[in-house]
């Protein structure tokens, strides 16, 4: 008997390290490689009209698998914190993982994660002040922030509302999934998309710091582990969706005139309203 109770809590040891391990690999990782597939070569034949033509339809079509490719990462991660749901064991994992980090090892909670969930993307900003300039200008980098947090917002408290799970310090019934992660990614995710043509490392300081907040609130006894991994997999598609649909977004209402001043609402963490954009320049 004694033996079983040890190999169990053996198990169930070695299973919360290599769950920590798991969330720090996925939440992490890149969802994408940073350089396109190579084109394939053409006949040397083919009219420059005819080569011009095939050559659009091939970047398009490696566009269309890159960007199938970058939702895997993402789509993992919901869909592990649904199965959890009604999931038997991975409930069980979370207990454990609560008793390790809170129950056996009591603490004050660190506030920190309050701020630093939106750090990726102050960073954003803070870049392109001192002269680094990213991949869009002032106006629309920021109406695809807010657009990306506006569909973060909205999904992230319609689940909330649906599943109404308890969290694990017993004050709320909000716990699935997580807002300050979900946050976090969409800004972790905001700063690797301005700035992966500059250096990849942008978008890697920017996940870890998302990665540390999502720790945080279960460190905190806010969030059980099952409610990280899909407000990290919220976020980040939250983001990637903005910026593929803003161009046409752009394009179609606006018709690419210059805007000065935007209206947009604004959806996040049980708070709506509407945010003015001013642009001074680029």
């Amino acid at each position: 008997m004694f033996i079983r109770n040890d190999f169990t809590q053996l198990y169930h040891f070695k299973m919360n390290k290599l769950l920590m391990i798991v969330l720090v690999c996925l939440i992490a990782t890149i969802a994408e490689a940073q350089l396109p597939d190579s084109l394939l070569s053409l006949p040397a034949t083919i009219s420059p009209t005819q080569r011009y033509s095939l050559t659009e339809t091939l970047v398009k079509m490696n566009e269309r698998r890159q960007h199938l490719k970058s939702l895997i990462l993402p789509a993992a991660l919901i869909t592990y914190g649904i199965v959890s749901l009604e999931n038997d064991g991975l409930k069980s994992l979370d207990n454990s993982i609560k008793e390790e980090v809170w129950t056996e090892h009591p603490h004050n909670p660190i506030k920190i994660d309050n701020y630093l969930q939106y750090a990726p993307a102050a960073v954003v900003y803070g870049l392109n002040a001192i002269g680094i300039k990213g991949k869009n200008n002032f106006r629309d980098r920021t109406m695809i922030y807010l657009l990306s947090n506006a569909m973060m917002g909205i999904t992230v408290q319609s689940l909330k509302k649906i599943t109404r799970i308890q969290r694990p310090d017993g004050f709320g019934t909000n716990a699935f999934p997580s807002g300050h992660t979900a946050t976090a990614f969409v800004a972790a995710e905001f700063l690797r998309q301005e700035y992966k043509d500059v250096s990849p490392w942008y978008g890697v300081a920017g996940y870890a710091m998302a990665t540390t907040t999502a720790y945080l609130r279960m460190y905190n006894n806010r969030h059980w582990f099952r409610d990280l991994l899909p407000g990290a997999g919220i976020g980040i598609l939250s983001t990637k969706l903005a910026y593929w649909i803003y161009p046409s977004i752009k394009r179609k209402l606006f018709k690419d005139q210059p805007m000065n001043t935007m209206v947009m609402p604004y959806f996040q963490n049980k708070t709506a309203g509407l945010a003015l954009v001013h642009s001074f320049g680029n």
